[in-house]
C-alpha cells in the first residue's frame, strides 16, 4: 500500500493537507478527521503540514506491518513502544526529537479516533511516575504523555566574527545582505524574513513588525546597519510595482515575487561554497544574535522578546557559557584579587 500528502487549500474548514491511499485516492479517514479538528484550532499551514508529514511516515509503517491503515482497539496497548522501536532500528537512525515530535502527534491522532480508550506504554517502559505537590503530598500519574526517546542536550554554536565576515564579504547585492543583517543583528527566523511585507518595515521609527510563530507579532528595534541596507535595498534594487512583499526575486522569470524557502536555502548554498565557511546556515546567524546579546549583558526577559520565543527555557539555551568566556572572566578576577601582604623579612 502507497500514502501520500495532498494539497488542496479551500478556504473552509478542512485542512488543506490530507493523507489518501495512492493511486486510488481513498483517504485515511482517522488521520484527516484529525488533521481537520486541528486546522479549526487556526494553526499555521506549516505546523498542519508537518503533522501530515508525521502522520505520513506513521501510516506507511503500520501498513507495511499489518497491510491495512485501519487500526484496532486492541492494538493500541503496544504501537506507541513498537513505532518508537521500529525508527531507533532504522539505518540511518532519525534524531531524537523527530522521533518525540511523531510519537507525539501519532499519539495525539488516536485519542481522537478512540476517545475513550487509553495508550498504555508497552513492557519494559515506565507506568507511571511520582507528581509531588507544593503542599507535600503526591500521586501517581501515568506517563504515557511523557513517553519519550532521551535527547541529548542541545548547546547553539554560534559563528565567529571571522566567520560572519568571511561570508559576507562574497554578497554583491543589498537584499542578501539585509536578509543576513535581519538575522544576525535582530535575530529573526529564515521563515519570518520571508513572510516580511513592506509595510512592516518602519524605517523612520527604527523598527520593524515580525509576525512569528503561532501567528505571533513582536515590535523589534532595528539596528542602525540593517536599516542601511534595507534603505539601500528599497531604494536601489527592490523593483517597483512587485506587491507587498519584502524581500523579492531580483531577476528571471520570478522576478518580482516573494522570494521562496527553496530560493533562500539556495542563496545560503551558494554563499557557503563560495566563502568556504561551511557552517553559515540560517539558524546558526540566528544562535549568533542570541550568544551576542547574552555576552553584551541583555536580561532574559528581554532576549525572550526579542526572539520570540514562547518558553523561558528556550531561551535558556542560550544563556551557556563557553570555555573561552570562562577563561577571560578568570583573568580578569585573578588581575583584580586582593593579593597577601609579603612576609617581612627579618
Amino acid at each position: 500500500m502507497t500514502f501520500q500528502v495532498i494539497h488542496q487549500p479551500n478556504g473552509g474548514s478542512r485542512s488543506p493537507f490530507h493523507i489518501v491511499e495512492a493511486p486510488a485516492g481513498r483517504a485515511v479517514e482517522w488521520i484527516n478527521d484529525f488533521l481537520d479538528r486541528e486546522h479549526v484550532r487556526c494553526l499555521a499551514s506549516t505546523t498542519l503540514r508537518s503533522y501530515a508529514m508525521d502522520l505520513l511516515h506513521f501510516v506507511r509503517w503500520w501498513s507495511s506491518v499489518h497491510h491495512t491503515d485501519t487500526i484496532s482497539e486492541n492494538a493500541l496497548a503496544s504501537i506507541l513502544p513498537d513505532y518508537v522501536r521500529f525508527q531507533v532500528g532504522q539505518q540511518p537512525r532519525p534524531a531524537p526529537a523527530s522521533i518525540n515530535r511523531r510519537v507525539i502527534v501519532v499519539g495525539c491522532a488516536l485519542r481522537d479516533a478512540f476517545p475513550g480508550s487509553a495508550l498504555p506504554p508497552a513492557s519494559g517502559f515506565s507506568h507511571s511516575y511520582w507528581l509531588r505537590s507544593s503542599l507535600g503530598y503526591g500521586r501517581f500519574l501515568s506517563v504515557r504523555s511523557r513517553f519519550r526517546v532521551k535527547e541529548p542536550k542541545r548547546i547553539p554554536t554560534p559563528l565567529s566574527v571571522d566567520q560572519v565576515a568571511q561570508f559576507w564579504s562574497g554578497f554583491r547585492t543589498a537584499r542578501d545582505m539585509a536578509i543576513v543583517g535581519l538575522m544576525l543583528l535582530q535575530g529573526l527566523r529564515s521563515k519570518e524574513v520571508i513572510a516580511l511585507n513592506g509595510e512592516d518595515v518602519q524605517l523612520t521609527e527604527s523598527r520593524i513588525c515580525v509576525h512569528g510563530k503561532g501567528n505571533k507579532v513582536r515590535l523589534l528595534p532595528l539596528a542602525a546597519d540593517t536599516i542601511r541596507l534595507l534603505d539601500h535595498y528599497l531604494q536601489l534594487e527592490r523593483p517597483t510595482g512587485c506587491g507587498p512583499a519584502l524581500f523579492v526575486s531580483l531577476k528571471g522569470r520570478a522576478r518580482g515575487t516573494r522570494i521562496t524557502p527553496a530560493g533562500l536555502r539556495s542563496l545560503f548554498r551558494y554563499h557557503r561554497i563560495l566563502s568556504g565557511v561551511s557552517g553559515a546556515h540560517p539558524h546558526r546567524f540566528r544562535h549568533t544574535f542570541a550568544s551576542d546579546m547574552v555576552r553584551a549583558g541583555i536580561s532574559l526577559p528581554a532576549l525572550m522578546n526579542l526572539m520570540g520565543h514562547a518558553n523561558v527555557s528556550t531561551t535558556m539555551i542560550y544563556v551557556q557559557i563557553s570555555p573561552r568566556d570562562v577563561m577571560e572572566q578568570y583573568a580578569r578576577a585573578v588581575a583584580h584579587r586582593l593579593l597577601p601582604a609579603a612576609p617581612v623579612q627579618r
